[in-house]
């Protein structure tokens, strides 16, 4: 595929423009009620599709169902994200008036590794065939973990980049407002909210060993393969305040990813074969691939609404203090949905020892 340079071009205009747009709308801390998330989410969507359409009607049919199958492909693997940032805000106790603008700032870093690890990859496929024969393996076994609800529990806590920033900068025990750094006593210390967003960072990495091998099935394509990404990644958080509350309730949709990244994990096997064993091998189609994806999501949320979950006490980990619930606090708290006046204490951070 031939891109032209105005493409590119255009691409990164429309990421600027509605960054700061989104920026501008969310400049002072508040939460995000369902309403306003719903608004921002329909937002996202309607611009990659619209997006799709200029691709269909520039550069083919063909790119703009490959971009539509990655896009939403990473669409639907970004709910295990969403999980993780509500355990991850759980446990760093961030009010809900500070969360929007950590995943603002995660956003910017995912946008950022993701295009590393995507071109990275993208090269690697071009030279070494092979290789999707170890990425197609990498999403067989995230499929098993899914299918078998392996327990991989994590400790926000406890990860590595945590660790790190800890060791090189102090962390205080309060919040003040979206700062990352204040000054104590002359000296200068970080937020907890700093270690927030590099506990989102590390996180998007991990998920990136999944999503990046998986898009590459989709296409090889670099103008493709990132800016689906980028647009399933932007409307990432409109989409965890969108659903926030009510993930538990989609209790089948870990088996339709399983299902999806098993699928995709076998697109990558017939294209590993079809590049380096013979060209009789037939590869899956893009649009094969996306009507596969879109039936087992739909048929996940109707089978999870049909039958759903025996409740179980504190199984809703979105509904935890400050981080679950998306309607308006309740008489007497402030607008920050912590209930204190614009300092939080977060002793997890601080008292932890450094290792």
């Amino acid at each position: 595929m031939n891109v032209p340079f105005w493409a590119w071009a255009a691409f990164a205009a429309v990421v600027l423009v509605m960054l700061t747009i989104d920026l501008l709308a969310h400049r002072g801390a508040h939460v995000i009620k369902f309403k306003e998330a719903a608004i921002w989410s329909g937002v996202w969507v309607g611009v990659s599709l619209i997006f799709a359409v200029v691709l269909a009607l520039t550069l083919g049919g063909d790119a703009a169902v490959d971009f539509t199958t990655a896009w939403l492909l990473e669409k639907s693997l970004s709910v295990d994200n969403l999980f993780v940032f509500a355990l991850i805000f759980g446990y760093f106790q961030v009010p809900r008036a500070y969360q929007h603008r950590v995943l603002f700032y995660g956003v910017i870093g995912a946008l950022v590794f993701r295009g590393i690890f995507l071109a990275l990859g993208v090269a690697i496929v071009s030279k070494f065939a092979a290789i999707l024969f170890v990425f197609g393996a990498i999403l067989m076994y995230s499929a098993w973990k899914l299918m078998k609800d392996a327990d991989d529990t994590v400790d926000p806590g406890k990860s590595f980049a945590v660790r790190l920033l800890r060791k090189f900068v102090p962390i205080g025990e309060e919040y003040h407002g979206t700062k990352f750094f204040i000054k104590e006593a002359g000296k200068r210390v970080a937020t907890p909210l700093l270690a927030v967003v590099v506990a989102i960072e590390a996180a998007d990495l991990v998920f990136a060993v999944d999503s990046v091998p998986a898009v590459l099935a989709v296409s090889d394509e670099a103008f493709i393969v990132y800016t689906s990404n980028a647009f399933a990644i932007l409307g990432l958080r409109a989409l965890y305040f969108l659903l926030s509350g009510m993930l538990e309730k989609f209790h089948y949709l870990g088996k339709a990813l399983a299902f999806i990244l098993a699928f995709i994990g076998i697109k990558l096997f017939l294209q590993a074969g079809h590049k380096v064993i013979s060209s009789s091998i037939p590869e899956i189609p893009s649009l094969v691939s996306l009507a596969v994806i879109v039936v087992a999501l739909t048929a996940a949320i109707v089978f999870s609404l049909v039958k759903p979950k025996p409740e179980e006490d504190g199984a809703e980990v979105l509904a935890a203090d400050g981080v679950g619930s998306l309607e308006s606090d309740s008489p007497g708290s402030d607008n920050n949905g912590s209930g204190t006046a614009g300092q939080v204490s977060v002793n997890k951070v601080a008292d932890e020892p450094t290792k």
